[in-house]
């Protein structure tokens, strides 16, 4: 099978750098040059054919969910963005995988992996019986709870500050040589998977502060 040609679609020109050099560390992979609009993703689809685009949403002049849908080649959408809205965007538009920003790139790699096999599974010209189906989608999706339980290494060294005591975004940030803002992301995350629990604190002026600690599991 040829090497699989992929289009990344970044307007932040370090981003879409580290995607490309992820792409093509993996055998079988090319990576195209990136661009950084829809206009430029569209007309690059049309001009070089390839196999798979890995998209952000926010881009300077569209939506990169819509570039998804009108492009009609197989993407995964990567972004920031968390709100269940823009995710089911997403899949309607036919994403394949929708990855959240910051992720390791071992993430990355292993989707793109997966997605040589479901390729793999789906290139005979004869007709597919159910099982090839049902194999390839599995080689796609993968198992859904090792996705949930990896942890970045951002994330290890959050839950690591957290052994020392309830703290705020800042301490956390403070203890991990982190910035306060990527402690403040990582934090939210880690809440919404029921790894850290969230406390208010209030003072004598001000709004109360957000105060964090491990939960049950944050440990484990």
């Amino acid at each position: 099978m040829s090497d699989i040609r992929v289009l990344i679609i970044d307007d932040d020109f370090r981003v879409a750098g580290v995607h490309r050099d992820i792409v093509a560390g993996i055998r079988g992979f090319v990576s195209l040059d990136p661009v950084r609009t829809a206009a430029e993703a569209l007309s690059a689809t049309r001009a070089d054919s390839p196999d798979l685009v890995l998209a952000d949403v926010y881009l300077p002049d569209g939506d990169g969910i819509e570039v998804v849908r009108s492009c009609g080649v197989d993407a995964f959408v990567l972004s920031a963005a968390t709100d269940a809205r823009t995710v089911r965007r997403a899949f309607r538009a036919g994403a394949l995988a929708y990855l959240v920003k910051p992720f390791e790139a071992r993430t990355l790699a292993d989707r793109l992996e997966r997605y040589a096999r479901y390729r793999n599974l789906l290139s005979d010209s004869a007709p597919l019986t159910q099982d090839q189906i049902d194999r390839a989608a599995t080689a796609l999706r993968g198992a859904p709870e090792q996705a949930s339980l990896s942890r970045s290494a951002t994330e290890r060294t959050i839950l690591t500050a957290l052994t020392d005591g309830e703290a705020s975004a800042s301490e956390v940030a403070e203890r991990g040589g982190i910035s306060r803002a990527t402690a403040q992301r990582h934090l939210t995350a880690l809440a919404s998977r029921g790894l850290v629990e969230i406390s208010l604190r209030y003072g004598t002026t001000g709004r109360p502060e957000h105060r964090f600690r491990l939960a049950a599991s944050g440990a484990d």
